[in-house]
């Protein structure tokens, strides 16, 4: 039978996990693949799915606090300024086709893809080979701010996020190679990337937090709350610099980490 390690061992498992959610969260190299390679490889048991949830609302958190100047300003201007509003609704636009298939393939993907590590690896492969043909082939970019990404190019991308709902696809992943094909420029498909993150992961959170099963066990808060608060400060630290990586080296890089993590899931799968 699979004993849970020590309150100690457990503790610094969570604080892992954390780390691993926040710095994956707003790469391109699926967060979701992530925590469900490392939980299973250090032995975490997540009943209920509270962890998960959890640590996923520190990574929410900490965008809305990077943001929190624009978006202020963006909530303020909503009464009077119609660009405010044309930016709202294309955050709208964008995050409707990812909650509508969520809502209707949910017990599907986590029910029989989140369980096949071939599913995955192989999503990882395919994005990061698709990541590289579109930095190869992409058109010349025409939007260069995120704010100004058109209806029809938010409409384009919240139909490549619906790809993210299969685990190791990448939601910031597949929005972002979706932007550059909407002629974004890198880092205008990174920042809208991170805009659409809020309302899509928000909607993610309450579905998961409405579905978990029963309530937190006591003696896991402190390890949930460890989670989380790792998982808010390393998604804080990482967005910046990753922006700056992308000016400098584009998304090349990621697609490659990619590939070369889905063919070794895949090389440790082959005989299973």
């Amino acid at each position: 039978m699979w004993a849970r390690p020590t309150v100690p061992v457990t503790y610094l498992i969570a604080a892992l996990l954390g780390v691993i959610q926040g710095v994956t969260e707003f790469l391109p190299v699926s967060s979701t693949a992530h925590l469900l390679i490392f939980g299973q490889l250090l032995g975490y048991d997540d009943p209920g799915g509270a962890f998960t949830v959890m640590i996923q609302l520190g990574s929410i958190l900490a965008i809305v606090w990077l943001y929190r100047a624009r978006l202020a300003a963006l909530v303020r201007a909503l009464p009077s300024d119609a660009e405010a509003r044309r930016i709202a609704g294309s955050l709208l636009v964008a995050v409707v086709p990812a909650l509508v298939a969520g809502a209707l393939l949910a017990e599907y993907v986590q029910t029989v893809l989140y369980d096949s590590a071939r599913v995955i690896a192989t999503a990882l492969i395919a994005g990061g080979g698709g990541m590289l043909l579109v930095e190869r082939y992409r058109p010349e970019p025409r939007v260069h701010v995120a704010e100004q990404t058109p209806i029809g190019g938010a409409l384009g991308i919240g139909m490549f996020q619906v790809l993210a709902l299969v685990p190791g696809v990448s939601r910031s992943g597949a929005t972002m190679v979706g932007g550059m094909l909407m002629r974004l420029d890198r880092p205008a498909a990174a920042e809208f990337s991170f805009l659409l993150a809020i309302p899509t992961m928000a909607g993610a959170f309450a579905y998961e937090l409405v579905q978990m099963q029963g309530p937190v066990e006591n003696d896991r808060t402190a390890e949930i709350a460890i989670g989380f608060v790792m998982a808010f400060v390393s998604s804080a630290l990482v967005v910046k610099p990753f922006l700056a990586f992308v000016r400098r080296s584009g998304f090349s890089p990621f697609a490659w980490y990619r590939i070369v993590v889905g063919a070794g899931l895949l090389a440790m799968t082959s005989g299973s």
